[in-house]
């Protein structure tokens, strides 16, 4: 077994006997050949769409399989293996339409006839990057196909809602194939990882109209954090879709439904929130889901991702949608009953409890409203300066940092925020600066689309460029998801990026010194303190 792809990775380098994540080896292995036969798959599929053939249906299976080997999201070594012999069953069938040979290898697997051969398959086959080339190649390798990973997670939560494009699932094929092709060099592949940023763009465009499109764009929030007597049902993940099937299955039947981790800003679009029963949030970040699932006293709908082994002490009450899987714990994708019927069985919350609110729904539409305000009061002085502080949260020593920076940025600066890192400090009161909250919660990691296009707005009012705006982006990454919308800011030219809590163990000290040259991004620094004085020492004004 070799894992590097998440921030958490064993010793900063690799997981070589079970995953920090909890991935066991032979679920590694299986993923690892998942992604051969993806593979395989693209390869036939690209020559297949060449030739005029439909591959839309090989494409959107690619992205779903792609998405389960995220980190944190498919534990069935069976569900896995299924989606290998699919793979397969695909390709061959693109191939018999076109009347081709398959004459690479790697495109002719033979999946073996049981889960425990195909274990052993994965473990020949290895890595899914070319182990034999130049140590950087491999690093970029690596970067395109986790950013990859991310693109197929964005693209399937936007098809889930009806909005796809071809184009996305041709990078796919195009990427996964490139993995085998020897002739790449290196600057191909740095063409490979900032293509795949722009493509992952596009994907959370669609992810974004397909949102908006569905449930209204939202708008600012006020959810509690406490909770009300009654059953209860938890909802963690991110799936907007999931969330609207529980909703109108509960309707009436006497269950709050509350969110957890990035179900957070779903609270904030109008065709969700209009449900009474749609009560607050409950926990934090999806690494203290132990602690907080054990506590919750309710059914537990885990979708799409950030799941973590559960515990005896709520696995029988929990249960998992869409790529999401784990062994001996049902899935339930779409018909929540079962979800249902277990929160009408446990005992619920018993009194109320006040624990305060937090304010959610700074999509661009709701920033972008109040652009006026924000631009003057930057041309008058009393805003210095923004800082985007978003990305992933993780239990590795070091995420403080954005916690500590959040609470030193002076009084003049607005903090914009995604994803869980804000779990560090979404709840900190900040005031405002003329109205405007000086915490602003764009949504989701989901969402990252909406903060770009902040951005860009602002930029075009000003008249200047991006990176000539009062604007700072410190980010922290985890999982893919997260690199990819890292591929999409450096394909947009974003510079002087700081990433942390630690780099990528995937990138080589010449892809990093690369990234450095031409995009001056940084490791964030061991205080918060020197960054904010570095960057408040050479701000740009607007």
């Amino acid at each position: 077994m070799f894992c590097n792809q998440c921030e958490q990775t064993a010793k900063g380098h690799g997981c070589t006997t079970v995953g920090v994540c909890g991935k066991k080896e032979d679920v590694a292995a299986l993923q690892d050949l998942l992604i051969n036969a993806l593979r395989g798959l693209a390869v036939v599929a690209t020559d297949a769409t060449e030739r005029g053939i439909d591959t839309a249906g090989a494409g959107r299976f690619a992205a779903d399989s792609l998405f389960t080997t995220l980190t944190n999201v498919d534990f069935d070594a069976a569900s896995i293996a299924e989606k290998i012999d699919e793979a397969v069953r695909l390709r061959e069938e693109l191939a018999c339409e076109m009347g081709s040979e398959i004459e690479a290898p790697f495109v002719g697997l033979t999946p073996a006839a049981s889960a425990e051969g195909m274990v052993a398959q994965g473990q020949e086959f290895g890595s899914p990057w070319d182990t034999e080339r130049d140590e950087d190649v491999q690093a970029l390798q690596q970067t395109t196909l986790y950013g990859l990973k991310g693109v197929a997670a964005y693209a399937h939560h936007a098809r889930t809602l009806g909005q796809e494009d071809p184009a996305v699932y041709a990078y796919v094929f195009k990427a996964l194939a490139a993995l085998g092709d020897t002739t790449l060099d290196l600057n191909a592949w740095v063409g490979l990882a900032l293509e795949c940023g722009e493509v992952n763009l596009r994907a959370m465009e669609l992810l974004d109209a397909a949102n908006t499109g569905t449930y209204g764009h939202p708008t600012p929030t006020e959810v509690p954090l406490g909770h009300r007597p009654g059953k209860a049902i938890l909802i963690s993940g991110h799936d907007l879709h999931d969330l609207q099937l529980l909703l109108e299955q509960t309707a009436g039947k006497g269950i709050d439904v509350y969110t957890h981790g990035e179900m957070l800003p779903t609270h904030a679009y109008p065709e969700l929130k209009k449900h009474s029963h749609f009560f607050g949030h409950y926990g934090t970040a999806w690494q203290n889901q132990h602690r907080e699932f054990a506590a919750f006293p309710g059914a537990i709908l885990m979708t799409t991702n950030c799941l973590m082994p559960p515990r005896d002490e709520y696995k029988d009450r929990l249960f998992t949608s869409g790529p999401v899987h784990f062994p001996g714990v049902p899935h339930v994708s779409g018909d929540f009953h079962s979800v249902i019927e277990c929160a009408l069985a446990m005992s619920g919350f018993a009194e109320e409890t006040d624990a305060d609110s937090v304010l959610v729904g700074f999509g661009r539409n709701a920033v972008l409203a109040v652009a006026p305000q924000v631009i003057d009061a930057v041309k008058q002085g009393a805003i210095k300066h923004f800082f985007l502080v978003g990305g992933c949260d993780g239990a590795k020593p070091g995420r403080n940092y954005y916690t500590d920076f959040v609470e030193q940025a002076p009084e003049d600066t607005v903090v914009l925020t995604l994803a869980c890192g804000k779990f560090r400090f979404f709840d900190k009161k900040l005031g405002d600066i003329g109205g405007i909250p000086r915490l602003l919660d764009v949504g989701q990691c989901n969402d990252a689309y909406s903060a770009v296009q902040i951005a860009v707005a602002l930029a075009d009012a000003f008249g200047v460029g991006v990176n000539e705006l009062p604007l700072s982006m410190v980010l922290s990454w985890y999982e893919q998801k997260a690199v990819a919308i890292l591929l999409s800011l450096l394909h947009l030219g974003i510079t002087d990026i700081r990433l942390g809590p630690t780099l990528p163990a995937f990138i080589t000290p010449n892809v990093l010194q690369v990234l450095v040259d031409n995009f001056g991004i940084k490791p964030i620094a061991e205080t918060a303190e020197e960054d904010l004085a570095e960057i408040l020492g050479t701000a740009n004004v607007v």
